[in-house]
């Protein structure tokens, strides 16, 4: 009796330590996309500060990070990034609906509805999509472009260039007419 109940209790261990076997190379192959990021982070909410003020916020409902082919972050449900001056006030706002960071060119891409905003010269640029080149703080379009004027005018062109807080800006190609004083 007692070499049948050792061998139950050997024969009981055996399947519980054979059977809990996970192979996590099995696991991703069932679960895993290529196409799938690497992480996801909801109600993202990032502050970059200088000498104790804050210098830029960075909000998000979704971040979704890739590590390749290139490491970058997608921000597919929104992106609201805020610009402070020197004295920690808010200088400008940048929104849009889809937001791209290529981490090793410093570029980042705002689509879909994206507008810029100064708040001190209370004007606002709108556009489809945008470009900023973090290294050389330059942001830039060759989309078309829509500028509201504090006096309530309104500028139209095909591409514009400005700097990150967006007090004066160029454009490629002005269109329409406008009365200048």
């Amino acid at each position: 009796m007692k070499k049948k109940c050792h061998f139950i209790v050997l024969l009981s261990l055996f399947i519980v330590f054979t059977s809990c076997h996970n192979d996590l190379d099995t696991i991703k192959k069932v679960s895993f996309k290529p196409t799938d990021p690497d992480e996801r982070t909801t109600n993202v909410h990032m502050i970059e500060t200088d000498s104790g003020y804050a210098k830029i916020e960075l909000r998000a409902k979704l971040s979704e990070t890739y590590h390749k082919p290139t490491f970058h972050v997608k921000f597919k449900e929104g992106i609201e990034i805020t610009l402070y001056n020197q004295m920690g006030e808010i200088e400008s706002k940048l929104t849009s609906l889809f937001g791209e960071i290529f981490q090793e060119t410093g570029e980042m891409i705002f689509k879909d509805s994206v507008r810029l905003q100064n708040l001190s010269e209370s004007q606002v640029l709108e556009t489809e999509e945008l470009h900023w080149n973090q290294n050389t703080q330059a942001i830039f379009t060759d989309k078309n472009v829509i500028v509201h004027s504090k006096d309530g005018g309104k500028f139209y062109g095909d591409g514009i260039r400005t700097s990150l807080d967006f007090k004066k800006y160029e454009f490629i190609h002005p269109k329409g007419k406008f009365k200048l004083n």
